[in-house]
């Protein structure tokens, strides 16, 4: 197996294939509905880890403005890629920024901000959530929402496939070839609420021969998210709504 990177590094095979990944997760589904539902028409959306801008152009055309945040400039290369191919109208509601969720500074206030497909879970507990639920308070109008989307605590215990050396992913890549995804490793730690797991990307082409592989290291975290919240004056305002069996989408209020 090749050397170990982390995820979404600019030289790895997540970042490049994170839409058709995402496309074929099924788990995903439904997300973007409940984010549409806790905005307002017309309204003002911050997304934190916004990626390749699966959501924020989704948002964009029902009529949303959306600024999208992330760390990864892998990521926000292929973002500014869909800008520059959906309809001129859509690309202007939608302002890519790179930056740290834990500390970025906008000076504006928005109607919701979102922290979708478990991009908080990526963090340590502790101080990373803290500071990134305050930079959704200090973003957020009075009565503004904040939904993140969270792992499920029972899921990321679950041990690793029984056979290693099949796919969990099986899929059409762009080149014509495939796209076959395999988790090498996988260990939970209960006390630190963390799960490691190893998958590794290879990228077939159209004869089944191996054209480009990656490990990459992915890390979930998992604590109770709403002292955290709370200390950053945001309030559960509904019960975690479920989203594919895998995660739930915790919704907070800002008084």
């Amino acid at each position: 197996m090749a050397p170990t990177r982390p995820y979404y590094a600019d030289k790895g095979l997540s970042a490049a294939f994170y839409d058709t990944v995402t496309a074929a997760d099924a788990r995903l589904a439904g997300d973007l509905d409940i984010y549409l539902r806790l905005v307002p028409e017309g309204g003002t959306v911050l997304e934190l880890g916004v990626g390749t801008g699966r959501l924020a152009f989704a948002m964009a055309e029902q009529g949303l403005y959306v600024v999208g945040v992330d760390i990864a400039p892998a990521m926000l290369a292929q973002a500014a890629v869909r800008q520059a191919e959906v309809h001129p109208e859509v690309a202007r509601r939608v302002e890519l920024k790179r930056g740290d969720m834990t500390a970025i500074e906008l000076k504006r206030a928005f109607d919701l901000v979102i922290c979708p497909y478990f991009t908080l879970a990526h963090m340590p507990r502790g101080m990373a959530w803290k500071n990134t639920f305050a930079t959704a308070a200090r973003h957020l109008k009075s009565g503004g929402l904040a939904a993140f989307h969270l792992p499920l605590p029972e899921i990321m215990r679950l041990p690793g496939p029984a056979e290693p050396d099949q796919p969990v992913l099986d899929q059409p890549a762009p080149s014509g070839g495939r796209l076959r995804l395999y988790v090498r490793e996988r260990a939970f730690r209960g006390d630190v609420g963390r799960l490691d797991q190893v998958i590794e990307y290879i990228e077939l082409d159209a004869r089944g021969e191996v054209l480009r592989r990656s490990a990459e290291r992915l890390t979930y975290y998992h604590t109770d998210p709403v002292p955290l919240a709370a200390s950053a004056g945001l309030t559960l305002e509904r019960q975690p709504i479920p989203l594919g069996g895998v995660g739930e989408i915790y919704v907070f209020i800002k008084a």
